[in-house]
């Protein structure tokens, strides 16, 4: 059984074949790229910066119409253009900017499966080259705020039975025992716990150890009904930040084609800050 929809995910081998191909614009996407994208990428792949690039610097908050539109021009992407995203840690800060590009009404985005660790493993060259990127002209849509989840809607969404939360994050940070994991101590939350009702279903369970790819249809299926996330639910994925419920975002809505998923991006970090939320261990 394929995935519900192809045409968002590209295998390693459909990039290196069109490395040369003007009409399509490869973006490594890196949490760390001092030691990914500087050390090596793909040819003719510019670089989106997690974090300089696409939260605003001043508010909490990702980057606003007008800021994506600059990114957008930055590195030569037009709205016609077709984009392929990889990058590291399996693909899960790609995922959040695969995000960003549907939020602002991008259509053709895809993430090459596997990323950076499927490409390594297969021995497929780099280059330290950076690209020479003209600028283009880009304008957006306007947000489509389906996609996105705010606090206002996980509140209503304690008293709903149809719909479902999914935390994202891993056992520890589910039950309070820690509040962000310890390779990434940036923000914090003044409690921990999760928020009541949610599923824990870290987001790494729907990728393959052995080289980064995402499992296939039936295993995913298996993963998330048998917590009782079904197609027939209004799903929310939140994490810490917003950008591991990206990735399970982009499985449950993509792949396995669920209806009504949104990722609430304010996570953990607002929830568990916020006076008066309620918080389960």
């Amino acid at each position: 059984m394929s995935y519900a929809n192809l045409g968002v995910l590209t295998d390693t081998e459909g990039v290196s074949k069109n490395i040369s191909n003007k009409a399509i614009r490869i973006v490594e996407v890196d949490y760390d790229p001092e030691n990914a994208y500087k050390q090596g990428h793909i040819q003719g792949a510019s670089l989106i910066w997690w974090k300089r690039d696409i939260n605003d610097p001043v508010r909490r908050d990702i980057i606003s119409k007008s800021q994506f539109e600059e990114l957008m021009a930055r590195n030569g992407i037009l709205p016609e253009s077709e984009v392929v995203l990889y990058g590291d840690f399996n693909n899960w800060f790609a995922a959040f900017v695969f995000w960003i590009f549907k939020y602002y009404g991008h259509e053709n985005v895809k993430i090459m499966n596997g990323g950076r660790k499927k490409w390594e493993l297969e021995k497929r060259p780099y280059t330290k080259d950076e690209p020479q990127i003209s600028k283009a002209k880009y304008i957006s849509q306007p947000p489509d705020e389906g996609l996105r989840a705010y606090l206002f809607d996980v509140r209503r969404a304690l008293d709903s039975k149809d719909t479902v939360l999914v935390d994202v994050r891993s056992p520890k940070e589910f039950t309070g025992e820690i509040t962000a994991p310890p390779e990434y101590p940036m923000e914090h939350a003044q409690r921990g716990g999760h928020i009541p009702k949610a599923n824990n279903i870290p987001w790494a369970t729907a990728v393959n150890d052995a080289d980064g790819t995402f499992k296939s249809v039936n295993e995913l299926k298996q993963i998330y009904e048998s917590k009782g996330v079904t197609p027939d639910k209004d799903v929310i994925c939140y994490c810490r930040i917003g950008e591991r419920s990206s990735h399970s975002w982009f499985v449950l809505k993509y792949l396995l084609g669920y209806p009504q998923v949104r990722n609430y991006d304010g996570s953990w970090t607002e929830w568990g800050n916020m006076i008066g939320n309620p918080v389960e261990k």
